[in-house]
């Protein structure tokens, strides 16, 4: 079947998108297609001031529309402690826990000698010289649990701990919900390392 060639490379570029095969993408496209002016309009504009009005915070490097981000900026976070995370997608996702108050530091990946990422690489001076401007207490790692963020934040806690900062890192374990008969080795370990007095 020929697919007329405007819609067909919509469909290609929407299935370069993370998590969109061709089918998902097709859907899309013809979604798209079908919607109203405004609603076309709408998503261009929101996709045009994503890629043109978001940048990266000065400081910890996280998304923002201006210089430093809000998080950066607002006097009631707790200026003492950072959270080191992967992606500024982790900053979302801490945040909505609403457990944590204080900034942020975004790495922009995680070492990986095979893939050439090396620590030049990664956001790792800058957070060494955040600790020269302000009065860090403690840094929060909260890398993923794959041999990547292992392997960072063994790094970061050895650059870190002799500077005399206090360093931690997330519990790992099993998620709330989770069921313990369908847990893998590693996971039970983890939760059985990182229990917590009731």
């Amino acid at each position: 079947m020929l697919i007329a060639q405007p819609l067909q490379t919509a469909i290609d570029e929407l299935s370069k998108l993370p998590g969109i095969g061709k089918k998902t993408a097709q859907r899309l496209a013809l979604h798209i297609l079908k919607s109203d002016s405004e609603n076309f309009e709408s998503l261009v504009r929101s996709l045009t001031d994503l890629k043109l009005k978001l940048r990266f915070c000065k400081r910890c490097f996280n998304l923002s529309e201006h210089e430093l981000c809000d998080i950066c900026t607002n006097p009631k976070r707790d200026k003492h402690s950072i959270c080191v995370v992967e992606e500024a997608s982790d900053v979302i996702a801490v945040e909505k826990s609403h457990e944590f108050s204080g900034s942020y530091h975004v790495l922009g990946g995680v070492l990986s000698p095979l893939a050439g990422i090396n620590p030049d690489s990664l956001k790792i001076k800058e957070l060494i010289a955040r600790f020269k401007s302000e009065e860090i207490a403690e840094v929060i790692l909260a890398l993923n649990p794959d041999t990547e963020g292992e392997a960072t934040s063994l790094y970061l806690a050895r650059l870190i701990k002799p500077l005399g900062i206090k360093v931690t890192r997330i519990a790992r374990g099993l998620p709330i919900g989770g069921n313990l008969e369908f847990a893998d080795e590693a996971t039970i370990g983890r939760a059985m390392l990182n229990r917590i007095d009731v």
